[in-house]
C-alpha cells in the first residue's frame, strides 16, 4: 500500500498550492455524497469534475487524485449497509477488494509505478506508548462502544443473528471491513494525499472519506463523534509508525469490541461482560 512520505516529500507537501486543495476537498466531499447523502448522481457528478480539475492543475495531482476517485467510484456501486445474507456476503465482499485491488493495478500496470505499497513493519520496535495504546484500544471500546450502540438505537442497522452460520459471518465480516478500511482510507487515501499535502490537511481529507463509509455502513446517530476521531487517530498513528500491522491491529481490537457489543445489544444477557 502507499507508505509514508519521505522527509523531501513531506517538505514539498507543505508547500502545495493552495489551489490544489479544492480538486481534494471535492474528491473527499463526493464520498460524503455519495456514502453520507447517498446523492449518487450529484456524488459522481462532483468526482468526475473534481478529477478534471486535478489534471488540469498538475499530473501528478491528477494521477493520485484518480486512484482514490476509482476506488470510491467502485464502493458506490452497491449498497454498504450492513448485511450478513450470503448474497450481500459475497457482493460487499467483492467490490470492495476491488476497490483497494483496482488502484494498486492502475498505479503499478498503467502508471508505472510504486506509489501504493504495503509497509507492513516500520522496522522500528514498538515504544511504550505503542503497546499503552494498543492496551487502551479493547478498554476503551469496552466502555464506550456498548453505550453508544444501545442508546442511540445504532445496533439496530446490524441484523439480528439468528443462527451460528450468520454470526460466523458476522465476526468474520466485521474484520474484513476493519481490515479493508486500514488499506482503502488509510494506506491508500490517507498516504496518496499526503504525497501533496501537509499530515493534517491529508488526515483531515481521508477521515471525511472514512466516515462518510462508516455512516452508510450503520455508525449513525452520534457515531460521527467516534468515528471522527477514531479516523484521524488511525491516520496520525501511521504516519508515526510507518506500520500497516500496528493499525491493523488497533483497529481489529476495537472491531473485536464492536462485534462483541451489538451482538449484546441484540441479546442482552448473552455476552455479561459489558455495564450497559
Amino acid at each position: 500500500m502507499a507508505t509514508p512520505p519521505t522527509p523531501t516529500a513531506s517538505d514539498t507537501a507543505q508547500h502545495t498550492p493552495t489551489t490544489w486543495l479544492l480538486p481534494a476537498v471535492g474528491v473527499s466531499a463526493s464520498a460524503f455524497l455519495l456514502f453520507g447523502l447517498q446523492l449518487a448522481g450529484w456524488g459522481h457528478g462532483l468526482l468526475v469534475l473534481s478529477l478534471l480539475s486535478a489534471f488540469l492543475i498538475s499530473r501528478e495531482l491528477g494521477k493520485d487524485l484518480s486512484l482514490i476517485g476509482l476506488g470510491i467510484a467502485i464502493v458506490s456501486t452497491t449498497s454498504v449497509k450492513a448485511n450478513v445474507d450470503w448474497d450481500r456476503f459475497v457482493t460487499i465482499g467483492t467490490v470492495l477488494i476491488l476497490a483497494v485491488t483496482m488502484p494498486l493495478l492502475m498505479d503499478r500496470l498503467v502508471l508505472r509505478r510504486r506509489a501504493i505499497r504495503f509497509p507492513w513493519l516500520s522496522g522500528e520496535r514498538w515504544n511504550r506508548w505503542q503497546w499503552g495504546y494498543i492496551i487502551a484500544v479493547p478498554v476503551l471500546g469496552w466502555l464506550i462502544l456498548p453505550y453508544y450502540f444501545i442508546t442511540s438505537g445504532a445496533y439496530e442497522n446490524w441484523p439480528a443473528i439468528t443462527d451460528g452460520g450468520a454470526l460466523a459471518r458476522f465476526f468474520v465480516g466485521v474484520n474484513f471491513v476493519g481490515t479493508w478500511d486500514e488499506l482503502f482510507f488509510i494506506c491508500t487515501c490517507f498516504a496518496l494525499l499526503r504525497r501533496h499535502f501537509g499530515l493534517w490537511t491529508a488526515n483531515l481529507l481521508q477521515a471525511v472519506i472514512f466516515v462518510s463509509f462508516l455512516w452508510e455502513l450503520g455508525y449513525q446517530a452520534w457515531g460521527p463523534l467516534l468515528t471522527i476521531p477514531f479516523a484521524l487517530l488511525q491516520g496520525w498513528l501511521f504516519s508515526r509508525t510507518g506500520s500497516l500491522l500496528y493499525v491493523l491491529i488497533v483497529h481489529l481490537l476495537f472491531d473485536v469490541l464492536v462485534f462483541l457489543a451489538i451482538v449484546h445489544a441484540h441479546n442482552p444477557g448473552v455476552i455479561p461482560i459489558f455495564l450497559v
